[in-house]
């Protein structure tokens, strides 16, 4: 097969990215098509990097196996912060983002230790131990989010990892009973055991009841204290930025709100929220919005070192966020025809696919 020119060739791996979202995390795609250009190519492509390593740990057999594709992980960090990325298009869209856009290695890396945790069972004692691990699987995405638009000061950072928290937090509350169904548990051990409820009885034995609908409140009651404080951050964004992080927080808050409808019970079925009423939300994030209050909110502690990091990062002159491409970019251009391409061959799949 002759070798791609580098522009084809990088934008062939963003239109790899942006397929592996759109199919895999609906949410986010839909919220990010409202990033400018640049910005949401790279957010794409940080997510499926994110995306692919999660599977990656989530998909194997066994706790050896997951042990094992956590090592390899963190080689594959290594390798894109040496700029000898692995040869797949996550990798490679991953490496050139955390170079163009001055990501500390630490950020990565503290999502890999999120994994790690996942890979070894481990249960959260406490409502600041879940912290810690939300701190790690989402307050670093938010992060990391923020370097990619531009934001670097500590209070914009503490405000995006109080969004990944509560998006996290979010997470647990709706799949309950599907990480039960799996031998886990995120549900904070001090609250279960206040409540009345063992958790190895409830692993063995999923089922809703009013105590555990009293945690799901309690945890979605925590979600929602940080998706307000999260709103003050959002002014610190490139305004064109601010729609699209807004309707990622209010889908992901709707959850909850669906989560409290079914009367808190996360076990008899997994909370979705529809099309049209994303689309609605989606609608109401672009309206001008007051400055919320929080904005001098201290930092989650379970975060800092995710702030820390970054402050103590060196960033070059080189490492500024790109312009937005004019429509005369070559390269602009190859994604969308590369993008189109792909549509129609979903198209023509779903056509072969369908009954006649």
């Amino acid at each position: 097969m002759p070798v791609l020119p580098p522009e084809f060739a990088a934008a062939a791996d963003r239109t790899a990215c942006r397929t592996a979202i759109r199919r895999g995390s609906k949410s986010f795609f839909a919220a990010g098509q409202m990033l400018p250009g640049e910005v949401r190519e790279a957010a794409y492509g940080l997510y499926a990097f994110c995306r692919y390593s999660d599977d990656l740990v989530d998909e194997a057999a066994n706790a050896a196996a997951r042990h094992a594709a956590v090592a390899r992980l963190e080689h594959r960090i290594a390798r894109a912060y040496a700029g000898e990325p692995a040869d797949t298009p996550a990798d490679r869209a991953f490496s050139e983002i955390v170079a163009a856009f001055a990501i500390p290695e630490a950020l990565p890396q503290a999502l890999i230790e999120g994994f790690a945790w996942d890979a070894e069972g481990r249960r959260y004692a406490d409502l600041d131990s879940l912290h810690a691990y939300a701190a790690r699987v989402a307050g670093s995405v938010g992060a990391m989010m923020a370097l990619i638009m531009g934001v670097r000061t500590p209070e914009a950072l503490a405000r995006a990892c109080d969004l990944g928290a509560a998006m996290q937090l979010t997470n647990i509350a709706r799949d309950v009973g599907e990480d039960a169904r799996m031998g886990r548990i995120y549900l904070p051990l001090d609250w279960m055991l206040a409540a009345g409820l063992d958790p190895d009885a409830f692993l063995a034995d999923p089922r809703p009841s009013p105590a555990l609908a009293d945690i799901v409140a309690r945890l979605l009651a925590e979600a929602d204290r940080l998706y307000i404080q999260a709103e003050a951050g959002i002014a610190a964004l490139p305004q064109r930025c601010r729609p699209a992080i807004r309707a990622a927080g209010m889908i992901y808050g709707e959850i909850g709100r669906v989560i409290a409808a079914s009367g808190h019970d996360p076990v008899s079925r997994r909370s979705r929220v529809g099309g049209a009423r994303k689309l609605a939300l989606i609608a109401r994030a672009t309206r001008p919005r007051a400055t919320a209050p929080g904005s001098a909110a201290p930092a989650l502690p379970q975060a800092r070192f995710l702030i820390e990091a970054v402050t103590r990062h060196p960033v070059s002159p080189l490492c500024q966020r790109p312009a937005l491409r004019p429509w005369w970019d070559v390269a602009g251009r190859v994604v969308h025809v590369l993008d189109l391409i792909e549509r129609m061959r979903e198209r023509e799949a779903f056509g072969r696919s369908a009954p006649s």
